[in-house]
This record gives C-alpha cells, sequence and structure tokens, in this order.
C-alpha cells in the first residue's frame, strides 16, 4: 500500500516523528511553505521540535511518509535551531485564522482560513492544493472569538490574500503566541528574538506587559535594548516595572543616563526608587546583585501564612526557597533584620507555630558592598539559594539569589551559545 500523498496540515500539527529505525526524533509544530506568483504555495520543510524544546528544520525532501498518525523521515536530521527566512511563511503559525477573499460561482465572498490541504506531485514536490474556509470573517468580543458561516473547501488559485505580508497581520502574531503559549520563558525569548525585525515587532505589540517583562529578563544587553527601543516612553516604563528590581536596574545601567533618567520619572515612584537604590551600587558587588523584593514576613507570622506566601505564583523558585524575618516595616529597607528561614525548615513545622520560632542566625548577611567574590564563596560555603544583604543599622536591603551570581559569572554571550550543537 503506497502511503497517502495529500493531508490537511491542521491534522500534522503535534504528530510524532521517527527516523526510519523507528526512533522518536521530536514533534511537528508547524509546516514551511514559500509562496511564488506563477504557481501554487510550495510546501519545502517541517518544523519539528526535538528534545530540550529546540525547534529545527526537516525538509520534505526527508519525509518518507505522513500516515498512521505519525511521521517517518530518512536520513540525518539537521539539529541546528530553525530560523525562518523572509521568504518563508509558517502554517500553523501566520496562515490559519487569516482573513481572505474566496473566488465562488456567486462572485467573491470573505472567507477565514480554517485549514490548508498539502498535495505531494508525481514529480515528488508537495504543495498547497486546497484551502478550508469559512464563510464570512470572525469577530472578537474580549477573549471570545465568534466564528460565523458555513465552511467549504476551495482550491488555492481561488483565493486571494493567503501570501499578504505577515507583519501587516496582527492576526498572526496572535496565532504564534499561541503555538508557543507552553514554551518555558527562555526559550520563548529565543523565538521571539530569532523573528524577522517586523514580525518581531508585530509579536511585542501583541505581548502583554509581563510577559513582554519575562521575555526581556532572558535576553542579553544587546537584545534587550533593541526590543527596548521598539517600545513607546510610556510602555518601555510599564514594562520596567513589570521586570524584577535587579534586571530593571541591570538594564536602566546600559542604557544613556538621560534616557535612564526619563524612564525612571515616567514610572510610579514606588516602583522607581528602588531602582535609584540599586543603581548606587556597583553592579559587581551585592547591592548592585540583588533584588529588592525577596520574601519578607514578621516573626509573629505563621507556618501557615508563610507557606501561602512562598506559593504564589509570581514569586520565584529561588525566592521561593527563603523567608527573611524583620522588624516592621516589611518593605526593603526593613526593620531590624533577624534571620532566615528555610522552607524546607518550615515544611517541617506545625502551621499554627510562629515563624519566629525557627530562625537560622548562624550566617552573617552581607554588605551591600561585598564583592561579587565574597557572595559567591558564601553562598557555595552554606549551600544557599539565596543569602541577604544589609546596612550598617541591620536593615534588610535585599537578597542575592544563585542565579543572579550566575548571571553575572558566566561570559557575557552565554545565552547565545546555550544552545549551539557540537560534534563531540
Amino acid at each position: 500500500m503506497s502511503a497517502p500523498t495529500r493531508f490537511y496540515v491542521a491534522r500534522l500539527a503535534s504528530l510524532n516523528v521517527f527516523d526510519p529505525l523507528g526512533d522518536q526524533v521530536g514533534r511537528v509544530r508547524d509546516v514551511v511553505v514559500t509562496f511564488s506568483p506563477s504557481r501554487r504555495p510550495r510546501v519545502i520543510g517541517l518544523v519539528v521540535e526535538v528534545p530540550g524544546r529546540r525547534r529545527v528544520f526537516v525538509p520534505m525532501t526527508r519525509v518518507t511518509s505522513v500516515e498512521g498518525g505519525q511521521v517517518i523521515t530518512t536520513g540525518l536530521v539537521n539539529m541546528r535551531r530553525f530560523e525562518q527566512r523572509a521568504t518563508e511563511t509558517l502554517v500553523l503559525a501566520d496562515l490559519l485564522e487569516r482573513p481572505v477573499t474566496v473566488r465562488t460561482d456567486d462572485g467573491q465572498v470573505d472567507a477565514t482560513v480554517e485549514d490548508v490541504g498539502v498535495e505531494q506531485s508525481a514529480s515528488r514536490n508537495w504543495s498547497v492544493t486546497k484551502v478550508f474556509v469559512r464563510g464570512g470573517r470572525q469577530s472578537r468580543r474580549g477573549l471570545l472569538v465568534r466564528r460565523r458561516g458555513e465552511t467549504f473547501t476551495v482550491p488555492v488559485e481561488d483565493v486571494t490574500g493567503l501570501s499578504a505580508s505577515v507583519s501587516a497581520a496582527e492576526h498572526s502574531a496572535v496565532k504564534l503566541l499561541e503555538s508557543v503559549e507552553d514554551l518555558k520563558v527562555a526559550d520563548l525569548a529565543e523565538v521571539v528574538i530569532d523573528l524577522a525585525p517586523e514580525r518581531r515587532e508585530a509579536v511585542i505589540a501583541a505581548l502583554d506587559d509581563d510577559r513582554l517583562a519575562d521575555i526581556i529578563q532572558e535576553l542579553g544587553d544587546d537584545d534587550q535594548g533593541e526590543i527596548l527601543a521598539m517600545l513607546t516612553q510610556s510602555r518601555a516604563a510599564d514594562v520596567l516595572e513589570a521586570m524584577d528590581p535587579d534586571d530593571a536596574a541591570d538594564l536602566l545601567s546600559v542604557l544613556p543616563p538621560e534616557r535612564a533618567e526619563t524612564l525612571l520619572q515616567l514610572m510610579k515612584p514606588d516602583d522607581a526608587e528602588p531602582l535609584r537604590r540599586l543603581l548606587s551600587y556597583d553592579e559587581n558587588t551585592a547591592g548592585g546583585l540583588m533584588t529588592t523584593e525577596p520574601v519578607v514576613l514578621a516573626p509573629e507570622d505563621t507556618v501557615a501564612e508563610a507557606l501561602a506566601v512562598v506559593r504564589r505564583e509570581e514569586i520565584t523558585a529561588a525566592l521561593a526557597a527563603t523567608v527573611y524575618v524583620c522588624r516592621p516595616p516589611l518593605e526593603t529597607p526593613t526593620g531590624k533584620y533577624l534571620g532566615m528561614i528555610h522552607i524546607q525548615r518550615l515544611l517541617r513545622e506545625p502551621p499554627h507555630e510562629s515563624i519566629g520560632r525557627y530562625l537560622d542566625k548562624a550566617i552573617d548577611p552581607l554588605r551591600p558592598e561585598a564583592p561579587l567574590g565574597q557572595v559567591t564563596r558564601t553562598l557555595a560555603t552554606y549551600n544557599l539559594i539565596s543569602a541577604p544583604v544589609v546596612d550598617e543599622g541591620e536593615r534588610l536591603l535585599g537578597a542575592v539569589t544563585v542565579d543572579d551570581v550566575l548571571d553575572h559569572i558566566l561570559p557575557e554571550d552565554w545565552r547565545d551559545d546555550r544552545h549551539e550543537v557540537t560534534d563531540d
């Protein structure tokens, strides 16, 4: 029985990809096509997600079978990360939900793309031959997308608007974000920065401030500056407010002083003040490395209350590992620092007990001027995830976490090299 020579792309998404020996290579995430004025859109390959969340390109010439709920390939797969070129279009990310015009017996009608049919010719080349559409255009009210009209399949030659500029279509950016919503932030940042400039700008415009702040925090200085330059001054200030204070301060420190000051003035005073404090320290000291938003509680708070606080989604794993106990006020700079408590200890104690009973006072807090070497030795010596930073009056100023230390001791271009594949 010969292998099927046609398929619809939406049905191909998430299918497992196997090599000739039956070992799984990854999962299909998209189909890559190119447009030409003189012929049908040509299918040139698949975007396949392999272990490690890396997305690679598999040419259609390597695909030997698309049947039985799986894709079979032949030969070796190039593990180099897929980068979409300006001449390439992703079917799932770029074409689905696209508004088009369809030629029918009754004239031109508006429609929305629901799926794309692909077929292999006698010469073994793959091309788009059919488009499955829904009559009418989508309407959106809040988060609810309303669809209307009957569905029907038409030859690709009868569809106008399929190859419209990707960057001009807002729905395309939203569709892309939906297709990668399961990625970790670091991997999503990589996807965004690899997009063509106009496409990247559309995606950035579609992101909310919190998500964009998370992405920027995962990028190097040059990429951060490039994205910030795409934003209006007011939105840049909003994104800085959503970032972790230490990351926002690092970003401001590499901007021209006049622009950094402009953004600080646009921020809310309560958000700008901690950044001004962080910017007053050298970046390779405890003060320059610390975050001003560790988990801080009073000694009379209970174990149950402490555990409830660290369960909050917005608190990172590094900060959730330790509670710092201080006298009021509990915002940094706090009242007198009393000690720290490791969450592992609280998990073993009665929920109704006060956390002041379980303070670890054996570890001396760092001073803000402590150099990077002292910070790393303190974390390594006591096997800490984070360490407190206090001023001369024993007020807690913040905490240095191990992830921030790693960010400073790794080579400056470590983000660029983290997905490189070697032949070793």
